[in-house]
């Protein structure tokens, strides 16, 4: 297989797999092009080799950018806007966990801490039933919610050895 094709692959691999992480495809194939260049990408760089729209490039380079994944550079003489992806994927990981723990883990949490004591006191099946479910909703959440923040502080090395000891194991 030729270079080119193997990128090509890799783009829309990444693409295909940046829909689970909740990003849209186009924003993770413009991320999969920056981590595999050695060079930094313009707009139109981007916008030609994924043969998309100005705006709809625009639009992912800023949220890419927001995500703390991409960061625009300046080269001497050019008029363009020039970009660099990260292309440490333990970094990238650690981001796109910390991105979708801010936005789905962390309001789970502020609402289930609301809820979890009803102003019921009526004790009835189903308010213990409720408060039961809510509880435990709670301590998985917020045990995912530790493990995460492990995770943000571990180092790659310290990781790694810990989860493949774990599969050792068994």
């Amino acid at each position: 297989m030729q270079l080119i094709d193997a990128k090509k692959q890799f783009v829309q691999a990444w693409g295909a797999l940046g829909s689970q992480w909740g990003i849209n495809k186009t924003m993770a194939q413009i991320h999969a092009l920056m981590m595999l260049s050695n060079e930094p990408l313009s707009t139109e760089d981007i916008m030609e080799q994924l043969s998309i729209s100005r705006g709809n490039a625009n639009m992912n380079i800023r949220e890419l950018t927001d995500w703390g994944l991409v960061s625009k550079v300046f080269k001497a003489g050019e008029r363009r806007d020039y970009f660099v992806g990260e292309k440490d994927v333990w970094k990238i990981a650690k981001q796109v966990a910390k991105i979708r723990k801010t936005r789905e883990l962390d309001p789970i949490l502020n609402l289930l801490n609301s809820i979890k004591n009803l102003d019921d006191s009526s004790k009835s099946e189903e308010v213990k039933h409720f408060q039961k479910m809510v509880d435990d909703v709670h301590k998985l959440a917020t045990n995912v919610d530790r493990l995460i923040e492990g995770i943000f502080k571990a180092e790659q090395n310290w990781f790694w050895d810990k989860v493949l000891k774990l599969f050792a194991k068994h």
